[in-house]
């Protein structure tokens, strides 16, 4: 039986990969679960194992002024679940760690 450290939630928010190592890239996503220490989201490319990135992970997307939580980690796992990639079906699962963030809110 597998034991966590934090709890996950189960959400399934718009999430936007803005680095990745240290490219500057525009890939977008939607998260799985999230926890204090990290999240696993699934996009249409994996980013870099081990390496850097930067996401976004967009909140409040009903009505009134957005909240956004933009992220700094780490990929630790990418793994390919699907055949192919739709816009409807991102082909990668990716977890990333947490390590540091803030919220940004849309003007």
């Amino acid at each position: 039986m597998e034991q966590r450290r934090t709890r996950r939630f189960k959400l399934q928010l718009p999430l936007a990969i803005t680095r990745s190592g240290t490219e500057r890239v525009s890939l977008a996503g939607l998260t799985r679960n999230i926890s204090s220490n990290g999240v696993l989201f699934t996009a249409g490319h994996a980013p870099d194992l081990s390496g850097p990135i930067e996401y976004v992970i967009t909140l409040n997307n009903d009505g009134g002024q957005s909240v956004s939580l933009r992220c700094i980690g780490k990929v630790v796992r990418a793994e390919r679940v699907g055949a192919g990639y739709t816009e409807n079906v991102p082909n990668y699962q990716v977890a990333a760690t947490l390590e540091r963030y803030e919220f940004v809110r849309e003007r």
